[in-house]
């Protein structure tokens, strides 16, 4: 029997020729069934091909119930097309224990076959080298009395070559996160402009790394190449293995009323297959009935077992979202827990990072090695700042929360992991709305008192710091746009989340969102300048045009495997390309803006003139932010960094954080120090009513800057809202938005 299957097996892999470093190698570790009904099952099947020493090694644990005599048909293919394919007959080729075939246990230790040369010099070299080879072996065990296939396995070939690198995952990581850290510095510096764009394209290049782990995501049979190259980007996901992390899931998933699987701890006796493109309508056939049987997206069909010569044979085929976490070494039951963790270490490590980061700039001050103004905005707002990044972290874990959670909704893992995806998701959605709703008032207040919108969302550094993460990527006319981009998140992961069971209904959805998320950007183009405009309409392109591949990789344009095949490699080699392309311009951008004096010289000044508007804490330094504080009625020491008058809405502050109303009514606006204030800001007594101008009496007392008649008010003051009513008991709106209603 040993000699007939490794014969066999030598057929199958030697049959690799027509279609045509380390140590070359062609290998299989899994046979599969291809047929509905099937008499022959593996637990265990594992052959190795190599050609440096003409040997073949295998081993076999399988059982049959076929009987009789048989033919088997050797059929090879490689990318959807077939390339060789032969009849054998056992009993004219000698082989015993298959002629004829009886019913029976199949148990083979590992053996090693010697391989003819002249056999192997057929082999084309590319059979040994391109990565994640799409061939496969299909056998079938043909009755000779019927003439009908009474079994058909399956074995993928591969030569032990991918595009899944760790490396290359946590380059990608690294360089995003040096992005966001470089765009952080820069605002530090006071670099406000480049800070906006760094930020702006690091986050973008995020969203697009987490997009292609979405196609990972899908239940779709994706193309090998396809699906190892994915993988590079769940990192992004938090589907990340640590072995003491698998550990606390699992203790923590079993404490708390659920049952952890063992599919990674029983591969010994199980064949895991991880759902790969199938063109052969029995297979799909076969796979939508396991569907109807099980009603679940990992099964496993058990044979009898026992001691009467039936052996216990388990296959499990997994795909989506289980598929990535078995590639990942993670149990299927653990990796919602493991991207929550992940998540959460993301968050406290950025926190204990802003922390250490200002007691270093503290220190350093201290001991005389950084001046005192250096990063004076971040020491003395930095609990204001620690708030707005604590927003960003959960806009930039939002999609990854949004899939984890749903889908950890169907999986029900445990009570415990339930109520987590249940608080932190629904936490998460009422943040980023309660915030977007936020902008989306302030904006148009700042449209009703002063004719654009910049005004208010830039002047007020507190909101600035808070909620900017929600519109300085976006022109200031496009406020509001931070809701279609989180529609547009939230609808793509509720399709990867809840839609693991129909791949094809996954794939229609996404190119429907990616369709309508193009046309929307392209015809508003709501980012802050050409360039950034550019830069994300080419990601969404790039997205669109993935979601119609994947599209086609369901087969439901039922076009030939050879196309299939062919589309998964162009999938991966411009991907592969963009990705380069997208990391060189942000990490030349990243290190221009930490090393380069002034950084902002490289971009063209806003046109929506929101550089007129921010203020700066720590002083105006330039004559065009003197003139603009002129303007604005402040002095150059009117801004003190404490606690000043605020632009935001009084009622407002209860989720912002921000100081009390009574607290704000209290404190005088900043602008009296330039209105009264002598030499170094000295507060001085205003002048009487009776010396005043006439213009200028109903104005008067602490904390009002000089008015003027709606008559006198120049253009100037009168587009940016600076223009006073004459009537103290109907304030202009500069005074509403200053606050002294």
């Amino acid at each position: 029997m040993k000699l007939s299957l490794a014969s066999l097996a030598s057929w199958a892999l030697v049959g690799l020729s027509s279609f045509a470093s380390a140590e070359r190698m062609l290998y299989s570790d899994s046979l599969n069934p291809c047929q509905a009904t099937n008499n022959f099952s593996a637990t265990q099947f594992d052959v190795v091909l190599t050609p440096s020493n003409n040997s073949l090694s295998f081993s076999v644990v399988g059982v049959s119930t076929i009987q009789g005599n048989i033919t088997i048909d050797l059929v090879v293919s490689a990318y959807g097309l077939q390339i060789y394919a032969t009849t054998l007959d056992p009993c004219s080729l000698g082989f015993t224990g298959l002629c004829p075939m009886n019913e029976g246990q199949l148990n083979l230790p590992q053996s090693n076959v010697p391989i003819p040369a002249s056999s192997l010099a057929n082999v084309p070299g590319i059979a040994y080298t391109v990565p994640d080879l799409d061939a496969k072996v299909k056998v079938y065990f043909n009755s000779t009395t019927t003439g009908q296939s009474a079994a058909c396995v399956e074995a993928s070939l591969s030569n032990g070559k991918t595009v899944d690198q760790k490396a290359v995952a946590w380059a990608l990581a690294v360089i995003s996160g040096l992005a966001l850290v470089a765009s952080a510095i820069t605002s530090g510096l006071g670099h406000s402009n480049t800070a906006a764009h760094v930020a702006a394209n690091a986050l973008a290049l995020f969203g697009y790394f987490q997009a292609q782990a979405f196609i990972g995501m899908t239940a779709v049979s994706l193309p090998p190449v396809v699906a190892s190259w994915t993988q590079n980007f769940q990192w992004s996901m938090g589907i990340i293995r640590v072995g003491f992390l698998q550990d606390i899931a699992t203790w923590y998933q079993r404490s708390t009323g659920g049952k952890p699987s063992s599919v990674l701890s029983s591969l010994g006796t199980t064949s895991v297959e991880v759902q790969k493109r199938s063109m052969e309508t029995v297979y799909k056939l076969m796979k939508r009935a396991a569907y109807q049987v099980h009603d679940s997206i990992l099964r496993a069909r058990s044979n009898a077992a026992g001691s009467n010569g039936q052996d216990t044979a388990n296959t499990v085929i997994v795909r989506g979202i289980q598929r990535v976490g078995f590639r990942s070494g993670i149990e299927v039951t653990n990796i919602f827990l493991t991207g929550y963790i992940f998540f959460m270490i993301f968050v406290v490590a950025v926190v204990i990072g802003v922390l250490l980061f200002k007691l270093f700039c503290e220190l350093l001050v201290k001991m005389g090695r950084m001046k005192g103004e250096k990063f004076q905005d971040f020491r003395n707002g930095w609990t204001t700042v620690l708030k707005g990044i604590m927003f960003r972290m959960v806009l930039i874990g939002f999609p990854q929360m949004v899939v984890l959670c749903f889908w950890e909704f169907t999986q029900n893992d445990s009570t415990a992991e339930m109520v987590l995806a249940v608080l932190t998701i629904f936490a998460m959605l009422s943040i980023l709305a309660w915030a977007s709703s936020k902008v989306i008032r302030l904006a148009r207040r700042s449209i009703s008192m002063h004719k654009n919108p910049a005004y208010i969302l830039y002047s007020d550094p507190v909101s600035l710091n808070k909620w900017g993460f929600l519109y300085v990527q976006f022109k200031a006319t496009a406020y509001y746009f931070i809701v279609p981009f989180l529609i547009y998140i939230l609808a793509k992961g509720l399709f990867i989340a809840l839609g693991q069971g129909a791949g094809t209904v996954q794939a229609i959805g996404l190119v429907v969102i990616e369709a309508v998320y193009l046309i929307t950007i392209c015809v508003l183009r709501p980012y802050m300048d050409k360039k950034t405009n550019g830069f994300n309409i080419a990601i969404t392109v790039i997205n669109f045009i993935s979601a119609v591949f994947l599209l086609i990789f369901t087969g439901i344009f039922d076009q030939p495997g050879i196309v299939t095949g062919v589309m998964g490699v162009i999938f991966f080699v411009y991907n592969a390309v963009f990705s380069t392309v997208l990391l060189l311009i942000v990490l030349i951008a990243s290190i221009i803006a930490v090393v380069a004096k002034n950084p902002d010289t490289r971009y063209q000044p806003m046109r929506d003139d929101r550089g007129s508007f921010i203020k700066s804490q720590s002083g105006l330094n330039h004559e065009l932010d003197a003139l603009g504080a002129t303007a604005r009625g402040e002095s150059k020491h009117g801004w003190t960094g404490g606690k000043g008058a605020r632009i935001e809405e009084d009622e407002d502050d209860s989720w912002s954080g921000g100081s009390s109303s009574n607290e704000r009514q209290q404190q005088p606006f900043h602008g009296q120090q330039t209105a009264y204030g002598g030499p170094g800001g000295t507060a001085r007594s205003p002048p009487a009513q009776s010396a005043m101008p006439a213009g200028q009496q109903q104005m008067q007392g602490p904390g009002y800057p000089p008015s003027r008649s709606e008559q006198t008010a120049s253009p100037y003051e009168e587009n940016r809202g600076y223009r006073g009513n004459g009537n103290a008991a109907n304030p202009s709106p500069w005074q509403r938005g200053a606050g002294y209603e």
